[in-house]
């Protein structure tokens, strides 16, 4: 008989899905065997599977679905004066508050806006003033001791420095690297040969999937805000004029994305900025409304740059940057709007649309990721019967040997059947195949869908022209 599920529940926190993410194998604290290292995670097999059907996804919409944009690959390690030049070791920073009593660290920022004072790139002048209010009004203390004794805000970078060639006894600034905090540096170095090697036609976009580091000043809420994390980015380069049609372009097509992975428009809203950057034209972000975080945050921006980021890398490296246009034999610097989103809070944001916890007829409770199909780190589980049955294992084994070839499949004999579902519902997967002594007969199979629980009998025959129609 089909189980069949009464009541659906939503009562979400992080702390579940932080439980489910170490006990089957999508998430696990980085060196814990050597007690953690702070906001660092890795990602077992499922949380591997699950993370680069993400970004296939992504890359897939972006360079195989379009004539337009290309895809690279670029180092970690970039020449420093990148940095120097995209304004980073200038500015790339956070103001930082700590308590002298216990020694913990805030986000200067971050306290304030727990008073409803939005501090959201505001000047460190405008951010000690205010704190300085809340001081003389009795209300600034420490999260974590209770203290009012907080020092003034000052600015943290949020760079990773590293060396190479030279020892570290002996770095100096000149010696210095960094471990990029962004992956769109190595699109903008790689511009020109991009443009040389693969000869594209303004307007046309180079996109990239990469890690990148931040040294920040406090790492919370899991995989959301973390120090090692891997970015998608794509950088779109235009005529100047196009400016307001592409960047509306860009702005419906990642909405769509959304929706296409399994989300609801109700799940999403826009955030426009309005304090930009000097040389920014427009930002947007996607944010989408964790029920584990309690609120909308933000996953994906979406920014028109102008000529900023070529011209200036044209004028620190000395190199011409400009485009030729054919048609009118003019010379300009490309403008460009850009699309960035985090990979990891991609992951914790399917992660949380998934997680549901049903209340099921005979009063138990199961919980089962409900990812779209195309996301799901495991499409098929196959399992026998019984484990201490051979003729059923065989051909089971025989079946999941076939699947494999054509899906990601996972072979069970673990527990009792039951167990089995209760298992593969929390992975996500999507069918359960079970092989009985009516398959070895009837040369059919039971295929048990993971949201509605139903059964039905399939021809071990039509099993791959099935998963082909109902994996799509």
């Amino acid at each position: 008989m089909a189980e069949q599920n009464k009541t659906e529940q939503n009562n979400i926190t992080i702390e579940k899905i932080v439980s489910l993410c170490k006990r089957r194998g999508f998430v696990f604290p980085s060196s814990e065997i050597y007690g953690g290292f702070a906001a660092v995670y890795d990602y077992g097999h499922y949380g591997a599977l699950l993370k680069n059907n993400i970004r296939d996804s992504w890359w897939r919409a972006m360079t195989q679905l379009r004539e337009d944009v290309v895809g690279i690959d670029s180092g970690i390690f970039m020449h420093p004066k990148t940095w120097e030049a995209s304004g980073h070791t200038a500015s790339f920073d956070d103001p930082q508050v700590d308590c002298r009593k216990c020694k913990s660290r805030f986000r200067a920022d971050h306290l304030l806006e727990e008073f409803g004072i939005s501090a959201d790139k505001a000047s460190l002048e405008f951010i000690n003033g205010e704190l300085d209010k809340l001081r003389n009004e009795k209300k600034l203390k420490c999260a974590n001791c209770g203290s009012t004794e907080l020092t003034s805000a000052k600015r943290f970078s949020l760079m990773v420095k590293s060396n190479l060639g030279s020892p570290t006894d002996e770095l100096k600034e000149e010696n210095v690297v960094y471990l990029r905090p962004e992956t769109c540096g190595g699109i903008y170095l790689q511009y020109k040969n991009t443009l040389d090697s693969t000869h594209p036609k303004l307007p046309f976009g180079i996109a990239q999937v990469g890690k990148a580091f931040r040294n920040e000043i406090v790492a919370r809420q899991f995989i959301f805000r973390t120090r090692e994390f891997e970015q998608m980015e794509m950088q779109y380069f235009i005529f100047p004029e196009m400016t307001e049609e592409k960047y509306e372009m860009w702005r419906e097509l990642r909405w769509q994305w959304y929706l296409d992975n399994g989300l609801d428009a109700s799940d999403l809203r826009w955030y426009k900025h309005e304090k930009l950057a000097h040389y920014a034209k427009a930002a947007y972000d996607v944010e989408y409304n964790f029920k584990s975080l309690l609120g909308f945050k933000e996953v994906e921006g979406i920014h028109a740059r102008g000529d900023w980021d070529l011209s200036q890398h044209s004028k620190f490296s000395g190199q011409d940057l400009s485009y030729f246009d054919e048609v009118t034999k003019t010379r300009f610097i490309p403008h460009i709007v850009e699309t960035s989103v985090g990979l990891n809070r991609l992951f914790l944001m399917f992660l949380d649309k998934a997680y549901t916890e049903e209340q099921l007829e005979n009063g138990e409770t199961r919980t089962v990721l409900k990812f779209s199909k195309t996301l799901a780190p495991v499409k098929i589980a196959i399992f026998p019967l019984l484990k201490n049955k051979p003729e059923l294992v065989e051909k089971a084994r025989e079946i999941y040997q076939k699947l494999r070839q054509s899906f990601v499949c996972e072979f069970d004999d673990n527990g009792n059947i039951g167990k089995r579902y209760r298992r593969q519902d929390e992975i996500g997967t999507p069918y359960c195949l079970t092989v009985d002594f009516d398959s070895l007969e009837k040369n059919d199979v039971t295929i048990r869908d993971r949201d509605s629980m139903k059964q039905e009998r399939i021809s071990i025959d039509d099993l791959e022209s099935y998963f082909l129609k109902n994996l799509k």
